[in-house]
């Protein structure tokens, strides 16, 4: 018979049993528990598998990359060049030519090539991109060349209908190339014309318009890559190869890659994949996240231990320690965290699986075979360990120390609040204010980023610590409230290792929520402020930068494609052509008014004899006083300041061949001071004022006046790059958001409301099994269903609302800070230019998560809150 355990050991054995037995009686508890704690670890666990899957490199790769090649040499850096490499050339890269820059002609050939490695077999790979036809104007394919059949290029490409090309007179299309409607025949934009004889996909790419054919089919130029086969290609001569001008893709190096200590110290850099501070911001966010798992998973083990207070207090009269009370506490969070963690774990990998074609869906790039990290996912699983036996590591702390008396008597024997706890949580409060405003005082120079990331993770734990304040406070302040509120908010107070950590769960999830919000909806508003729109709203513009532009049948093809658009032509100043011209206009000191303006129409001075409606940035009296001077034989001139004067020097500067002449003319003008950073022209002059200058004035462009929708701008963009590949098209949208950001603020928006609404719901219900006896007795004493109800909803709104309002003032201390950096202008030697900062509160989403969220949640939990409960004694 084996001895029994004894001294710590045996304590944790038992302490542990325990904590099965209570785990299997307290289901409900114990469910929601593995639900907070499991929910992380599973969302973790299906990111880690999916970037895996999706992150394809080295030999995960060789065959979409290398097909049946043993290397692919791409000698396209010239003769001159010395390249130095990762053994994955797509991780890192230098080229310099012997002269100290890179070299672009003298490419290596394949016989210099063969100078290295020795024969072998190979053939040719050439990559680029070509225009083709369309039933309305042009549009753009990449393009692959390689003997498709060959066994060095087996893989690259994959047939899915017809059959290979066999001469270059034939082409394979993908599936998007196809749904563009180039028929049976492929129509190049130099005429050429290709049968289609089947369809085929990339083995690596997964958008895009793509055509494959033989080797000189598309006319890409002498070939720079080669396939080869034969032996495999060692790492010593993938050097050689660098030192001649080629980089070099090997399956032998890719499979085993040499060590770093024989990488180039040029690219040893590729090597670190995170930088010190991009490492620290990861390392702050991995706490940030375990602050908020152990918060949600709090308020359990505070029950938990509140169950069990009785059988503490009797372990303790028979001479248990308080180590041995905290023992036991402590095996809730090891015995809920090891079922959850290995729970999480399964389902994040099950999950994951389900939802990769999803994931594949926005991706360009094909993902590899289904890709488990194991030391990744035992890392999840430890977080999801370390976050339970955390959240129970306060309760278990306050467990030890009950009064045992009291407990046995039938009272609560909670301890008295710590006087430290709130002054230190002030002291923190302050450490991480300050800190957020060193890391917001360093501006655009850099390193501000990472005190306010730390100083982040400070003011939550300072919140943390001043929660028990607020509660007590909300508390004393409840006697006017109605029963309902007053109910909860003394009850709150009066279980605190309960309504704390959820409080400060909800707290911690609304400040990271507002803090982000600041930084994302900040940073659009400079960009917002930064966008200049150089046409009206929906209007478009044509330009052609042919040195001869024929622009009116560019305006015939136009109204062919769409009839019911307008197109006017646009006058003015070529700024290029049969050579080089420049306009001046000057101010009463001699100097130019603007210090820089956008060409809408290659041209940046306009001709006209009243404004244009192409031109913006006016006001009514400003277009009626320009409208009058135009007509008067004079010129408006935008400038970025306020010009006192009633004319403007005009010199234009032309060379043209031989032609060398600078011309000057005074004229009436009036100076419209722009808000614009780059208006569509520096100046718009009369018929009259060019005409004494000597001016060559023609068509510039052509002006849409609009609205243009989607579809008769998709059919203009075609018909214009028919016409000509050097044309330009715009259609002025006004400022478009990012989809970055708007997914960021949808995001944001929807992880805010769910931990907030769980994290609620959970304390609340918590907070009701806990309660039952004392909604019993208001039962007794004629309490009616809707006053059980009523209670119910006010628990979640306490939590909720409390705790959005601390985390929405927390949040607000980094969000603000971030600012600063994020959004602040650059110095570039002469000063900052532009305001310190952009700040933009999302006004919106702070409403929805501090008032909204709260009270769609305390609806929730009075719909659904049961209105009638047995009597039950009450013992305190």
């Amino acid at each position: 018979m084996s001895p029994r355990p004894s001294g710590r050991r045996g304590g944790w054995a038992l302490a542990l049993r325990l904590a099965r037995r209570d785990a299997l009686r307290s289901r409900g508890r114990s469910l929601l528990t593995l639900v907070m704690i499991t929910l992380p670890v599973a969302a973790v666990s299906i990111a880690d598998t999916v970037y895996a899957t999706a992150d394809i490199s080295g030999v995960e790769v060789v065959e979409r990359r290398l097909g049946g090649a043993q290397a692919l040499v791409d000698a396209g850096y010239g003769g001159g060049s010395t390249v130095y490499q990762m053994p994955d050339p797509d991780d890192g890269m230098a080229v310099e030519s012997r002269s100290g820059r890179r070299a672009e002609t003298d490419a290596l050939t394949l016989g210099e090539v063969e100078g290295v490695l020795g024969g072998r077999p190979a053939t040719t790979l050439a990559q680029g991109s070509v225009s083709y036809e369309t039933e309305i104007g042009v549009g753009d394919a990449q393009v692959l060349e390689t003997d498709l059949t060959g066994p060095l290029a087996a893989g690259l490409v994959e047939l899915t209908s017809g059959r290979w090309p066999t001469s270059t007179d034939e082409v394979l299309v993908n599936a998007d190339l196809l749904e563009r409607g180039p028929g049976e025949v492929l129509t190049l934009r130099d005429g050429t014309e290709l049968q289609v004889v089947g369809t085929a996909e990339s083995g690596t790419y997964t958008s895009y318009a793509r055509a494959f054919a033989l080797p000189g089919t598309f006319g890409l130029g002498e070939p720079r890559q080669w396939l080869v086969g034969g032996d495999p290609v060692t790492w010593e001569q993938v050097l050689a190869l660098n030192r001649v001008g080629a980089s070099v893709v090997s399956r032998a190096v890719l499979a085993d890659p040499p060590p770093d200590s024989e990488l180039p110290v040029e690219v040893q850099w590729g090597q670190s994949l995170l930088s010190g501070p991009a490492l620290t911001i990861l390392l702050l966010i991995v706490v940030m996240v375990l602050i908020e798992v152990v918060l949600l998973a709090g308020p359990a083990f505070a029950v938990g231990a509140r169950r069990q207070a009785r059988t503490l207090a009797l372990v303790a009269a028979a001479g248990g320690t308080p180590a041995q009370a905290r023992r036991v506490v402590l095996a809730s969070g090891v015995v809920l965290g090891l079922v959850a963690a290995a729970l999480g774990v399964v389902v994040g990998l099950v999950l994951a699986v389900a939802l990769m074609p999803a994931a594949q869906h926005f991706s360009g790039q094909r993902f590899g075979p289904y890709d488990v990290v194991p030391t990744h996912l035992a890392a999840v699983a430890a977080f999801g360990l370390v976050s339970a036996v955390l959240a129970a590591a306060v309760p278990a702390w306050l467990a030890s120390r009950q009064d045992v008396v009291a407990v046995l008597g039938g009272r609560r024997g909670d301890p008295k609040p710590s006087r430290r706890s709130p002054l230190l949580g002030l002291v923190l409060m302050a450490a991480g204010v300050a800190g957020a405003t060193y890391g917001g005082s360093q501006g655009t120079s850099g390193g501000g980023e990472v005190p306010i990331a730390v100083s982040a993770i400070v003011c939550v734990l300072a919140m943390i610590l001043l929660v028990p304040v607020v509660v007590a406070a909300i508390a004393r302040l409840s006697r006017r409230l109605p029963l309902p509120l007053r109910f909860a908010a003394r009850d709150a107070a009066r279980h605190r290792t309960r309504t704390v950590p959820a409080v400060a769960a909800v707290a911690a999830t609304v400040a990271g929520v507002v803090a982000l919000g600041i930084a994302v909806t900040s940073d659009e508003a400079q960009n917002r402020e930064g966008y200049t729109a150089t046409l009206p709203e929906d209007a478009g513009s044509i330009t052609d930068y042919r040195r001869r532009p024929d622009l009116d049948a560019m305006a015939v093809r136009v109204r062919e494609v769409a009839p019911d658009v307008v197109v006017e032509p646009v006058r003015g100043i070529p700024d290029s052509g049969r050579g080089w011209s420049e306009i001046t206009f000057t101010g009463p000191d001699g100097e130019r008014v603007l210090g820089g303006w956008n060409s809408t129409f290659g041209s940046s001075t306009l001709v006209a004899d009243s404004m244009p409606d192409a031109v913006t940035g006016l006001d009514r009296q400003q277009r009626e006083d320009a409208d009058a001077i135009l007509a008067a034989g004079g010129v408006v001139v935008f400038a970025d300041r306020a010009v006192e004067a009633e004319q403007t020097l005009v010199r234009q500067r032309v060379r043209a061949g031989g032609e060398r002449r600078t011309t000057r003319v005074t004229a009436p003008a009036v100076f419209v001071v722009t808000d614009q950073t780059y208006p569509s022209a520096q100046g718009v002059m009369s018929t009259a004022v060019a005409e004494e200058l000597g001016a060559e004035v023609a068509d510039v462009g052509l002006y849409l006046p609009g609205p243009l929708s989607g579809a008769d701008a998709r059919s203009i963009d075609e018909a214009v790059s028919g016409e000509s590949q050097a044309s330009s098209f715009y259609v002025e949208r006004g400022y478009q958001t990012d989809d970055e950001t708007m997914i960021a603020q949808l995001v944001l928006g929807g992880l805010g409301a769910v931990l907030m609404i769980g994290g609620t719901l959970t304390a609340t219900f918590l907070a009701l099994s806990d309660a039952r006896p004392d909604l019993a007795t208001l039962s007794a004493v004629g309490a009616t269903p809707r006053t059980r109800r009523a209670v119910a909803a006010s628990y979640a709104l306490v939590v909720g609302f409390v705790g959005a309002v601390l985390g929405a003032l927390v949040g607000a201390v980094p969000g603000i800070a971030i600012t600063y950096p994020l959004t602040g202008p650059y110095d570039y030697g002469a000063g900052p230019i532009g305001p310190s900062h952009y700040l933009d509160v999302p006004w919106l989403l702070v409403l929805g998560v501090v008032v909204g969220l709260p009270l769609l949640t305390a609806t929730l939990v009075g719909a659904t809150a049961r209105s009638r409960l047995p009597l039950t004694a009450r013992l305190d």
